[in-house]
């Protein structure tokens, strides 16, 4: 009881107080174990910041401490990084202080400094997912209050020189990191163009965040191209980067014409006055510059409206007419002899409005009715375009709003007014059509609506005329010299013109050697005397030229600078590498190294090699006089040392760095029969999956000579080397295979001999397989002119130091009898003299300092017999001939010999040769050729028994030949002859019937009976209509004994007469009538029906052409394999009948059409028009065929026709030309032509 008073005594309770508490705690717990059952603790639950991170601003060395709660099962673990950087406090001993109480994470950081400042991260991470906090870190310093606090900056990638084209869009990136990246305080960056300060506008796009900054070009001019410079503040002062920007013309729409011009500025805004000047496009290849329109367009609308009627000559134009207090922009296009080009960039905007100077001078208005007199009347401009008149406004010039007259005077007193009915409210205005030669004075008068003031005092006398007389252009630049930069650009300078005239900048134009094409190198004038030409490519020779400009364009161009090698300017080489032994007696060691990876851009002359024991530090010069090869034998030296030996490259432009000392090596005598290691390993033709490893044979032997070789290879990095060969190759090269694309591998290789393995050789540097951009192979062919057969090789790129080396088997070709090799630029030919079953094998080029560009090939015997038939084809070229010597018998009994070959040139020469003999052009036979169808031909006109025989034709052209023979004897001539006797029996015949009987009277023909009853006998023996299906659709015919279109015959159909025309064709021929349907549809169907009249009776013969007998028609017709859209056919037909009077100039002119582009061919009665002075012959675009006979005479009456055929069919068209009106004739002669106009003209 004691102990129980004293403990409540100590407590300051009571024993009902502690159990009421005690009670207290157990209904807690047991209302926990009931909400602990309900929410089990094990439910996972992703990471949570109940606390996040707060950013702080700090002083320089001052801790800073940050704070985060996270919440989240299972229990979450924080990282932290800075700028997305791992932190990790072992780095930096001291520095960062990691923590973690009862789920609060803290990162202490102490001794701040400005590098300290960044964007800080905490990472919580639980299976269930990941969170992150971030605040951020700014570290002042107390140095610099005063100034603005800028973060640093280090430029990663930036944007390099840069081609673009007109119309395109464009964008300039740099890639940066910044220190501290703050997202609402990004860096102060400032882009330049050519040292002037860009702001955001309508053509350039400004960004920058996110560690880049962009320059975007939304569509791109010439106005863009310059030296693009970006300026980023930093805490260092500033960092900068410069690039040149190149813009090319865009494609214009009319071949020729020039470039759009640039630069368009518009200054001296008045009320209705505004001067637009603009600097001229660069032109090269292009006709010279004639003139440019200036186009105006209102703010707010899309319509340009042409402000000058004729081209000016000069760069800029004052323009007036314009609204006051209406906004205008400009734009300028240049004409040439070609065409117009593409509009420049439009101006920015300008008001027309006085000008704010004017507006500040003027003297309050006083009451006055009528202005003074402008005062300062003189000429700002002058030009052998116009004469710009500027004066000052008049005072007093009242309240009223006033506006001038100009007046000008020649040669008498009498002032003639210049602004008739236009008001000038601007006090300048442009004056144009002045004449030339002649001075004028001018005066200005004052205007308002109480009438004109008084005159200003006139001018002096003014002419126009060019500022600098006759040198209004800048006289061509000086000197012009180039020297190397990169591999891919040169260095430019001139000397100035002596006679600038305003000189606005310069154009420089490049031409490879041999091309004759001069290519523009900037597209926007150039201020400065220097320029580096960018985009050439490396391997190339170079010509360059300069032209200045000023605002009346183009200079001369400069002289020529001399030619110029594109590589890599002159320097020292880098350092050898690859210090092997070789070989060592005890008393010398003979050791290799590998040539510099970069020679400088000269041919390496010479290397210093020192030495030096291994434990001392001076190095000793080997011998005063430098070696000339990469191997060398060291002398003097003590057996049992151990000696380090260094290399150093000389060229001409100094000696290059000195390489790493090679490793220690023990001067002792190699005694072991194994051979020593090989040397030299090099890589050539690497492609995705291959390449060729070659290397030299080992300097010691060993006790037997060498039998052959393993090439052993590992992936970069590994150690595990596996053998290539599973046989030893006893050359110094092997090809391996089956490498992977991209991956990087290593090599070495050692020797073997009847002792062993050797020496292994120093591990080859890594080689990616990966066939290099614009790699070529190496290819065989026969020379189009010579025929000789060839290997040829081109280098992607190559140095003025590059050598092609031609190998067969990998061995260097040193026999010049049998092979020649040529180079000209980037390219090699090796051509075979006479080739045999010698040359076949494995050859190969390698370029040397040319990345290791070279290829391999194998000229096999199947391939070489085929480049011996092209390179006999090629000696011994023939003519192709389409058809053979073939003989056709025209009207009047003429025997035509033609041949067509398949291409002809103009210059082509032949003759024809008759039984041993050849036949010349003379009365009898006419002989000609058509160069456009290959058509040749010879007229027998009186073919007889003394034309019995052998015909040739021997072709030359060029220097392929052809002939062709045709044999005419025995049987095959007789049948030939005869039918020629036919055809002019027929001819004469013709004639009788074509005669009138009025004047003829009872005439017979050679049939022996009158002409009236020839009609009789036709018309009783006219056989029924037949059908027959032709290429051009359906053919009716009638045959009979006799029967000329001038004979009285109808067609019907469906009981209508039928008109001779495209689609109905009449005709016949000696036995026959007939009526042609061309391309028959649905419509043609039905009834036709000929009629012939003797002049007594009508001889009817019909044929139904529909139902089933149509349909078999079209049928057959479709199934012939000449029917075809694209079949050669008249399209626009010639008329039936021309008259024209006589001496005047004819034109037939038909439209015809096929694929591929027909053949055409001209007759007048049947017979071959022959293109001469007389008779032209033309066939344009494909489309258009025409002849065109000159000076008409009677003689050039008769029926012409035109046929035109293709290889899927023809069609033709005949018009008919009567007899020309004749001048003074007799009666019978006027009656004569009469009637045989009417009736030739009536059977068409």
């Amino acid at each position: 009881m004691q102990e129980y008073q004293r403990m409540a005594a100590h407590f300051g309770r009571d024993l009902t107080t502690l159990q009421q508490e005690l009670h207290r705690i157990k209904v807690v717990r047991e209302r926990m174990s009931v909400h602990r059952k309900e929410v089990p603790t094990e439910i996972p639950k992703v990471p949570d910041f109940l606390v996040g991170l707060r950013s702080h601003t700090v002083w320089e060395k001052t801790p800073v401490k940050l704070l985060c709660t996270v919440s989240g099962y299972p229990t979450p673990i924080v990282k932290w990084y800075k700028n997305d950087i791992v932190i990790d406090p072992l780095s930096v001993p001291g520095k960062y202080k990691i923590e973690n109480k009862y789920g609060v994470h803290g990162l202490i950081i102490s001794r701040c400094s400005v590098a300290d400042s960044g964007v800080y991260s905490a990472v919580a991470i639980n299976s269930e997912g990941k969170v992150v906090s971030k605040a951020t870190v700014c570290v002042r310093s107390k140095f610099l209050l005063s100034c603005p606090l800028y973060p640093l900056v280090f430029l990663l990638e930036s944007f390099g020189v840069t081609f673009g084209n007109e119309g395109e869009s464009l964008t300039l990136v740099a890639n940066m990191v910044v220190v501290p990246d703050l997202p609402n305080l990004p860096p102060e960056v400032m882009w330049y163009r050519d040292d002037i300060l860009l702001k955001p506008s309508r053509w350039v796009e400004m960004s920058v965040g996110g560690g880049t900054a962009k320059l975007t070009f939304p569509h791109l001019n010439k106005d863009d191209e310059g030296l693009y410079t970006l300026r980023i503040w930093t805490k260092d002062g500033t960092t900068e980067h410069s690039a040149y920007l190149f813009v090319k013309d865009a494609p214009p729409t009319v071949n020729g014409a020039p470039g759009a011009p640039m630069d368009v500025t518009v200054s001296d805004a008045n009320k209705e006055y505004v001067l637009v000047s603009w600097k001229p496009p660069n032109t090269t290849n292009e006709p010279l510059i004639t003139g440019y329109f200036v186009d105006r367009r209102k703010s707010g609308t899309n319509d340009w409206v042409q402000c000058n009627a004729t081209p000016v000559k000069v760069c800029k134009l004052p323009v007036h007419g314009l609204s006051e207090g209406a906004s205008y922009h400009f734009r300028v296009r240049a004409v040439n002899s070609a065409g117009i080009s593409l509009p420049s960039r439009m101006s920015t905007g300008v008001t027309a409005a006085d000008v704010e100077s004017d507006i500040q001078g003027r003297a309050p208005p006083l009451c006055v009715t009528l202005p003074g007199p402008p005062t300062d009347v003189h000429a700002s401009e002058i030009n052998q375009t116009y004469i710009v008149l500027s004066w000052n406004p008049p005072s007093p010039r009242g309240q009223a709003t006033v506006w001038y007259l100009i007046e000008k005077v020649c040669d008498s007193n009498f002032w003639q007014r210049v602004n008739t009915g236009v008001q000038i409210r601007s006090p300048r205005c442009p004056i144009f059509d002045l004449e030339d030669k002649k001075a004028y004075r001018f005066r200005v008068i004052s205007v308002n609506k109480h009438g004109p003031g008084q005159p200003s005092e006139p001018t002096a006398l003014l002419q126009k005329a060019d500022p600098y007389g006759k040198l209004v252009f800048p006289s061509a630049p000086g000197q012009v010299m180039a020297s190397r930069n990169t591999k891919t650009s040169a260095f430019v300078h001139w000397e100035p013109p002596k006679n600038p005239n305003n000189l606005i900048g310069y154009y420089v134009d490049c031409c490879v050697v041999g091309s004759k094409v001069w290519t523009p190198c900037n597209h926007r004038p150039y201020k400065h005397t220097r320029f580096v030409v960018h985009g050439l490519t490396a391997g190339d020779t170079y010509l360059f030229r300069v032209q200045a400009v000023n605002a009346y364009g183009l200079s001369e161009e400069s002289q020529v600078s001399a030619p110029l090698f594109v590589d890599a300017a002159l320097a020292a080489p880098s350092a050898p590498y690859g210090i092997a032994l070789l070989s060592c007696d005890g008393s010398s060691m003979t050791v290799a190294w590998k040539c510099p990876k970069r020679t400088g851009g000269s041919r390496i002359t010479s290397y210093y090699l020192d030495k030096r024991e291994a434990d001392s530090v001076n190095w000793k010069e080997v011998s005063p006089s430098p070696a000339t090869k990469r191997v060398y034998k060291v002398e003097n030296l003590t057996a049992g040392l151990f000696y380090e030996f260094k290399v150093q490259a000389a060229n001409l432009a100094g000696v290059g760095l000195p390489s790493e000392p090679s490793r220690p090596f023990a001067c002792e005598a190699w005694t072991m029969p194994q051979p020593g290691p090989a040397y030299d390993l090099s890589f050539w033709e690497v492609r995705d999956d291959s390449l060729l490893l070659q290397w030299k044979a080992p300097v010691y032997v060993g006790a037997s000579p060498v039998t052959g070789y393993f090439v052993e290879m590992a992936k970069k990095g590994s150690p595990d080397f596996v053998v290539v060969n599973t046989e030893a190759v006893n050359r110094c090269y092997l090809k391996v295979t089956g490498l992977e694309t991209g991956a990087w591998y290593v090599f070495k290789v050692y020797a073997v001999n009847v002792s062993g393995k050797g020496k292994d050789s120093d591990v080859s540097e890594a080689v990616c397989a990966k066939t290099l951009q614009g790699t070529k192979g190496l290819v065989s062919g026969v020379d189009e002119e010579t025929g000789d057969i060839f290997l040829s090789f081109e280098a992607p790129e190559i140095s003025e130091l590059s050598e092609f080396i031609w190998s067969k088997s990998y061995k260097e070709i040193t026999d010049s009898s049998r092979v020649k090799v040529s180079t000209v630029g980037r390219r090699s030919r090796l051509t075979l003299l006479n080739p045999e079953k010698e040359d076949l094998g494995l050859y190969s080029v390698a370029v040397t300092e040319a990345d290791g560009a070279s290829a391999s090939h194998t000229v096999t015997e199947e391939e070489l017999k085929k480049l011996f038939e092209l390179s006999y084809n090629i000696r011994n070229p023939i003519v192709p001939l389409k058809t053979e010597l073939n003989y056709e018998i025209l009207e009047k009994g003429h025997v035509r010999f033609w041949l067509q070959a398949q291409k002809i040139s103009s210059a082509v020469s032949y003759r024809f040769i008759i039984n041993d003999k050849e036949v010349t052009r003379a009365e009898g036979h006419k002989i000609s050729h058509d160069a456009s169808t290959g058509i040749i031909q010879m007229t027998v006109e009186h073919f007889t028994r003394a034309n019995e025989g052998t015909y040739t034709l021997q072709i030359h052209d060029g220097k392929a030949k052809s002939q062709s023979s045709l044999v005419l004897v025995g049987d095959v001539f007789k049948v030939v002859l005869k039918e020629a006797e036919f055809q002019r029996k027929e001819h004469i015949r013709k004639q009788a019937v074509l005669m009138p009987t009025e004047l003829a009277g009872q005439h017979t023909g050679e049939l022996g009976l009158p002409s009236k009853w020839l009609t009789i006998l036709t018309g009783s023996s006219a056989s029924d209509l037949m059908m027959q299906c032709t290429p051009e659709g359906i053919r009716l015919q009638c045959y009979m004994k006799y029967y000329t279109e001038e004979m009285k015959t109808s067609w019907f159909h469906k009981e209508s007469k039928i008109a001779s025309s495209e689609k109905m064709r009449i005709g016949g021929t000696c036995e026959m009538a007939w009526m042609q349907i061309c391309e028959p549809t649905d419509r043609e169907k039905g009834h036709y029906s000929i009629e012939i009249h003797d002049g007594k009776n009508a001889h009817i013969r019909t044929f139904d052409l529909s139902g089933q007998g149509k349909s078999k028609a079209l049928s057959a017709f479709t199934k012939m394999p000449l029917f075809c859209v694209d079949r050669g056919r008249v399209v626009g037909g010639l008329p039936d009948v021309v008259t024209i009077m006589e001496y005047k100039t004819l034109s037939l002119t038909c439209t015809v059409w096929g694929d591929p582009k027909p053949e055409v061919t001209w007759f007048k009665n049947e017979q071959e028009v022959v293109s001469d002075d007389h008779n032209q012959i033309s066939f344009e675009s494909g489309k258009f065929a025409s002849l065109t006979i000159k000076s008409v005479t009677v003689d050039d009456s008769g029926k012409y026709s035109i046929n035109v055929r293709n290889k899927y069919g023809g069609d033709n068209s005949l018009p008919y030309l009567p007899p020309p009106p004749p001048k003074k004739k007799g009666l019978g002669l006027i009656l004569l032509d009469h009637l045989k106009t009417q009736n030739v003209a009536s059977s068409i």
